[in-house]
């Protein structure tokens, strides 16, 4: 071998070994972890007699990184947001010994219910100015006063007693350990369908976090449809509403007259 080859061969062998080690970072790069999720169904029917369900939430990390898997620093939560609406908090007050309504704050964009599943403890997956950056969890959702100049400590205090009332009333849960890796990348979810839940789309989102990091956020849509007669009423009620307004006080008069003929006193 001439001298100017073994020359070339010398440079070329850190050259080679500094593209092995770079090679798989830029890859990572290049392909950074992601998330996906899928639900079992894209529609549910409900009845009148509907007292709830637990909802299955199917996803899969995209590229994870096989040592951060085994060594369990992958978390996952999932939510499940209702429709929005806008909601009218009250606060009733005694005044001469009759409780009225005194004062009131209304908010817009508020979920009508929010169900939540993590892999661990809130705690335990990332600091706690990272959900309210992101707005995760029933004690971390944006709640947005209709009238942003109003009193900041009515506003407070008004918020809070919207978010109790909502976890009293079951619309708002958390499901710590709802949320399973049943492999390195795949994981299964469970999420609670109110028993009030309401007609309307209801959205899942999935949020990866790697190390306590935030990573990247999927989601998907949910139906929520009546089924039966509730269905056509439903529909009765919102495609022709003039009609089923008198319909309904057509009905009441006849079960009023009704009444009284069986109830009549000869």
């Amino acid at each position: 071998m001439s001298a100017r080859a073994s020359l070339l061969l010398r440079l070329l062998v850190p050259v080679v070994a500094w593209l092995a080690c770079v090679a798989p970072a830029a890859a990572q790069l290049a392909n950074p972890e992601g998330i996906q999720i899928g639900l079992s169904t894209e529609h549910v029917e409900i009845t009148a007699g509907f007292s709830g369900a637990d909802l299955t939430i199917f996803g899969s990390l995209e590229n994870p990184d096989p040592e951060v898997a085994r060594q369990g620093r992958y978390d996952v939560i999932v939510v499940l947001e209702g429709p929005a609406r806008r909601i009218v908090v009250r606060r009733k007050d005694r005044v001469m010994g009759i409780w009225i309504n005194l004062r009131s704050e209304e908010f817009e964009n508020v979920p009508f219910s929010y169900s939540v599943a993590t892999t661990r403890p809130f705690q335990d997956i990332t600091e706690p100015v990272s959900y309210r950056q992101l707005s995760l969890g029933a004690g971390n959702i944006y709640l947005q006063p209709a009238d942003m100049t109003g009193n900041p400590v009515t506003i407070a205090e008004f918020t809070k007693a919207l978010r109790e009332r909502k976890v009293a009333a079951g619309l708002y849960s958390e499901n710590v350990g709802g949320v399973r890796f049943l492999s390195q990348n795949l994981f299964r979810a469970t999420v609670r369908l109110a028993p009030d839940a309401p007609v309307g789309t209801h959205k899942a989102r999935a949020f990866l976090f790697k190390n306590g990091v935030f990573v990247k956020e999927s989601s998907a849509q949910l139906e929520i449809r009546k089924a039966g007669f509730e269905q056509a009423v439903f529909r009765l009620a919102h495609n022709h509403g003039l009609f089923y307004g008198a319909l309904s006080v057509a009905l009441a008069m006849g079960v009023g007259w009704l009444g009284s003929i069986v109830f009549r006193k000869d």
